[in-house]
């Protein structure tokens, strides 16, 4: 009598297609690139942001293999880390200004993705890794000094000024006024005299979360929304090499 054979899972017939990768050179063919990439976003970010968590080579590639099913599939040579795709928030989020992309990409990245270059691997990965990074960052907006001018200047208020009008005519911010006119700023009339520096509010990085593969899976993988994903991170970390 003939045994019946246990159909697999889709899970299981995932994993037979990623198992490919011990034997398919093919599937390490974006080292580079992820390297390179990395590299560029780690350049930036250790100059800019206090606590930058470095990335691995093996986390990322690890999401290549994850979201393009490797090189057998077109996305593998477009879109890797899928990113751009219709009803993607990632590229949309990335480079709309005022979320924090501008913060987050190296300058000259910031220059160049657009929608219309985002389908290469090479910049869809990039692309990927900054919306990654984007969505572990966490945000704040802080006075910052200029570098250049660094003198305590004088301002006398005059009739209908208020702080933030100060502020903006003198290139200052109220937080500047209030620090170094402690005791004037309460109720400000005209005549009075107010010291201020030439500062600005900016948008940085606060803090950093830890990005890990359950990390990735809750906060890179929204469209989607497989269930699964964290579970395929792993088991590509486990398939290549060390």
């Amino acid at each position: 009598m003939a045994t019946s054979t246990k159909p697999k899972t889709d899970y299981e017939k995932w994993q037979d297609t990623i198992d490919q990768a011990k034997t398919d050179a093919r599937w390490n063919g974006l080292d580079d690139e992820i390297k390179t990439a990395l590299s560029e976003y780690g350049t930036h970010l250790a100059k800019s942001s206090k606590g930058f968590p470095p990335l691995g080579v093996r986390l990322i590639k690890a999401m290549v293999w994850t979201e393009s099913g490797g090189p057998d599939n077109k996305a593998w040579a477009t879109r890797p880390m899928q990113i751009g795709n219709a009803g993607d928030p990632g590229l949309k989020a990335l480079l709309s200004g005022h979320e924090g992309g501008e913060i987050i990409m190296p300058p000259a990245l910031r220059l160049k993705l657009s929608t219309a270059n985002v389908s290469t691997p090479a910049m869809n990965i990039r692309a990927g890794i900054g919306y990654l990074l984007l969505r572990a960052a966490t945000f704040e907006h802080v006075t910052v000094f200029d570098a250049i001018d660094t003198a305590v200047h004088e301002v006398t208020v005059k009739a209908g000024d208020s702080l933030s009008k100060i502020a903006a005519a003198q290139g200052t911010t109220i937080e500047t006024l209030s620090k170094l006119n402690p005791t004037a700023v309460a109720m400000i009339k005209p005549g009075q005299t107010l010291k201020y520096r030439k500062a600005s509010v900016r948008k940085v990085v606060k803090s950093w979360s830890s990005i890990t593969t359950a990390l990735i899976a809750q906060r890179y993988n929204t469209v989607k929304g497989d269930p699964a994903y964290q579970k395929k991170l792993d088991y590509c970390l486990t398939v290549m090499a060390p």
